[in-house]
C-alpha cells in the first residue's frame, strides 16, 4: 500500500502567515493547496516533507482573475476550472481555455490550482507551456518581500523552481498584447491523460504579416534554444499554411522525445 511518510499539519490564515510558517519550519515545509501533484509524490515517497502548510483558506488574498487593458493577472489559488469558466481571460488569451479543457478531469479541475500547477514544474504539465507561449511573469512573495520572476527563469528544470524555500508563488501576470491571438492543441492516449505531445503557440499580426510570436512544447524535451528558430520562421511572414507547416518542421527538429508506453519517440515527434 501507498502511502506517505509522517508529516505535520499547519493551516495558514494569510499569506504573511503562510510565508512565516515556511521561514520558520525550513526545507522540510511543502504547500499544499489542491494537492493533485503533491499527495501522488508523497505516497510514493518522492516528496517527503516534515511540515503540510494548508493555504485553501487564502482564496479570498489568491484566488482571482483580474483582466485589465495591458495586463492579465491570476492568482495563485484560482482553480483550473475558473480558469476555463472565464470569458474575459478565454478573449483576450484563448490559449488558456484550450488548455484547462484538456487538463485531467473535472475532479481535478475544480480541485488544483493554476499555483500547484506551476510549483510542480513537470515537463509534461499543460499550464507551464501555456504560461511559457504567453511570457507569463511570476510573482513571489518571502520574508523580504515581493519579487518577480520571468517564467523561463523560474522554470530551473524539471520538478524545479527557481522559489526559495521560503517563498510562495502568489500571482501569475500576463502581459497582453493587441492584435494578439493564442492556442493549444495536446495529443493524449485518453481523455485526462498526461500529453503524448502538445504545443502552444501565441501570435501577433499587423495586416499580413507576422510580427511577434512564442512557441512552446509539452512533454518531448524541447530545447528552448532551438525553438527561437521556430520564431524565426514566424515573425516576419504571411500567416500561411506554408508558413505554419515549415514551423512545425523546424518545431519537430527543436525536441527529442522519448519512447515510453504513451508511443514512440518518433511518433511524438510528428
Amino acid at each position: 500500500m501507498q502511502v506517505p511518510g509522517p508529516f505535520e499539519y499547519e493551516r495558514a490564515t494569510s499569506v504573511d502567515h503562510a510565508v512565516g510558517l515556511l521561514d520558520r519550519l525550513g526545507e522540510g515545509a511543502f504547500i499544499v493547496a489542491g494537492g493533485h501533484s503533491l499527495l501522488p509524490m508523497m505516497k510514493l515517497r518522492i516528496a517527503n516533507p516534515e511540515y503540510l502548510i494548508d493555504i485553501n483558506d487564502l482564496a479570498g488574498e489568491l484566488g482571482h482573475i483580474v483582466v485589465e487593458p495591458t495586463l492579465a493577472r491570476l492568482g495563485a489559488m484560482t482553480r483550473h476550472r475558473e480558469v476555463l469558466e472565464d470569458t474575459a481571460l478565454a478573449q483576450v488569451c484563448p490559449i488558456f481555455a484550450d488548455a484547462e479543457r484538456v487538463i485531467a478531469d473535472p475532479v481535478v479541475r475544480n480541485r488544483g490550482t493554476v499555483g500547484g500547477s506551476l510549483c510542480q514544474a513537470d515537463p509534461a504539465e499543460d499550464l507551464s507551456t501555456v504560461c511559457e507561449v504567453l511570457g507569463a511573469v511570476v510573482v513571489a512573495r518571502g520574508p523580504s518581500g515581493q519579487r518577480e520572476i520571468g517564467i523561463d527563469e523560474f522554470m530551473v528544470g524539471p520538478y524545479e523552481t527557481a522559489l526559495a524555500h521560503n517563498e510562495m508563488l502568489i500571482e501569475v501576470r500576463i502581459p497582453l498584447r493587441h492584435n494578439t491571438s493564442s492556442a493549444y492543441a495536446k495529443v493524449e492516449r485518453r481523455v485526462g491523460d498526461w500529453a503524448v505531445a502538445a504545443a502552444g503557440s501565441a501570435v501577433t499580426l499587423d495586416r499580413d504579416q507576422i510580427t511577434a510570436a512564442r512557441v512552446g512544447l509539452t512533454a518531448v524535451n524541447a530545447d528552448s534554444e532551438a525553438l527561437g528558430a521556430v520564431t524565426e520562421a514566424l515573425v516576419g511572414s504571411p500567416p500561411t499554411e506554408e508558413t505554419f507547416a515549415e514551423a512545425g518542421r523546424l518545431a519537430a527538429a527543436a525536441c527529442e522525445p522519448v519512447t515510453d508506453q504513451r508511443g514512440t519517440a518518433e511518433y511524438k515527434r510528428h
